[in-house]
């Protein structure tokens, strides 16, 4: 029972890192940290699609939000990357 509340913590939890690091990468706008942000951002979205294929149709207010804070955040790094 516990397990799906897990994986949806996990995706939580990626995002929020994801977001802070891009937050952190373009106030910087350091290359490193940029490139750092875009990977936490990726591992997000991979942590996101695997429990998206699990999900068991009660999550789904969680998933349309999460989607949204994963775009945000790539749309802010594309934005420094420009």
């Amino acid at each position: 029972m516990s397990e799906p509340y897990n994986e949806l913590k996990q995706v939580e939890m990626a995002i929020k890192s994801a977001q802070r690091m891009v937050g952190q990468a373009t106030m910087s706008m350091d290359q490193e940290q940029l490139e750092a942000a875009t990977d936490a951002v990726n591992q997000a979205k991979e942590q996101y699609k695997r429990a998206v294929s699990h999900q068991t149709g009660v999550d789904q207010a969680f998933f349309e939000f999460s989607e949204e804070l994963l775009l945000k955040a790539d749309q802010q790094l594309n934005e420094a990357k420009k």
